[in-house]
């Protein structure tokens, strides 16, 4: 090889994306990132107690040491979402048979030194290793030692071990270094992110947004709306009101929430809300109470989110008065 073509050679490598050591990685969950479910919270890298994701964006919390891929409610939990591995490997250990359910103060203890709950660990070689928490219970399909491709089946996203709301949380380490995988090299750059990944085809980010919108007859409680039962198709002239609702996510403060209802004979309420601090995920209502001359029909309510001045996220909701 000439020392044209060798130069030729080191730019080319230099400005590949990744290593040849390197694994390339797909989303461990087996649904659409831009519509079924979303990124909560990412690998924290803010050194003091703080919080910074790779985007110098607060969507992750202090130590946080992986991704998570979130579903919009229990109820799509309980459909069953399948997890599958990052990468091709061999299965290290697996872990099954705890609970699904919301971790709070009065069973922290049954879950004290599990805060991954039921999950798999996988090694893909190279010193590289996946470990997915949080699946649900009864689940985990594969055994240690099971060579898993692409589309292995490892269980399913739940609510089991120290978390609130449902999703696998992954994990990648080298060598037994937290490795992120939208920023392998660490170097942030808060307005312009490394194009550097360890991913086949990165994952949208997305920084904050509204999940759902529904319609009650009253303000429904924050439950009932994580765990995707409180909207209502229907609802007849003894509703106390009529509430619209959005469950968001990555809220922050100063963030305008508009809401608009239109009803059978055209507007039926305009009105803005603004987010006093950041939330990782919050809900907002509002709404009027019942009055005799509603009109029956199909009401559709509109949500927007916006941030500094521009649409963030949009979301519709209907319901219908006989």
């Amino acid at each position: 090889m000439n020392l044209g073509a060798l130069a030729s050679l080191c730019l080319l490598l230099a400005a590949s994306p990744l290593a040849a050591r390197d694994i390339l990685q797909n989303p461990p969950i087996a649904c659409d990132l831009h519509t079924d479910c979303y990124i909560q919270q990412y690998v924290d890298h803010d050194p003091s107690g703080a919080a910074m994701d790779f985007r110098c964006g607060p969507l992750s919390y202090d130590t946080h040491s992986g991704t998570d891929f979130a579903l919009r409610s229990i109820a799509h939990m309980e459909q069953g979402v399948d997890v599958i591995p990052a990468a091709p490997g061999t299965v290290r250990g697996t872990r099954d048979g705890m609970p699904d359910q919301v971790y709070a103060p009065e069973n922290a203890a049954e879950i004290d030194g599990r805060d991954c709950g039921n999950g798999v660990s996988i090694d893909h070689g190279g010193g590289w290793t996946t470990q997915y928490c949080h699946l649900k219970r009864g689940s985990v399909k594969v055994r240690s030692g099971d060579r898993v491709r692409l589309t292995t089946v490892l269980g399913q996203v739940g609510l089991s071990g120290r978390t609130q709301f449902p999703h696998v949380h992954m994990t990648v380490r080298k060598n037994g270094k937290v490795v992120d995988t939208f920023d392998p090299d660490e170097h942030i750059t808060c307005g312009t992110p490394g194009t550097q990944t360890l991913w086949q085809t990165p994952p949208p980010y997305r920084p904050g947004g509204i999940l759902t919108v529904g319609f009650a007859g009253a303000v429904p409680d924050f439950d009932d709306i994580k765990a995707g039962t409180a909207s209502a198709e229907t609802l007849d002239l003894t509703a106390p009101a009529l509430v619209v609702y959005a469950h968001i996510f990555g809220g922050q403060a100063g963030d305008i929430i508009a809401f608009r209802i239109g009803g059978p004979k055209g507007l039926f309420m305009d009105e803005t809300v603004v987010l006093e601090k950041d939330q990782a995920q919050l809900f907002r209502a509002v709404g009027k109470r019942h009055r005799v001359d509603w009109d029956s029909g199909t009401y559709t309510g509109t949500v927007r989110l916006l941030r500094d001045a521009l649409e963030l996220s949009a979301g519709q909701g209907f319901v219908r008065i006989p």
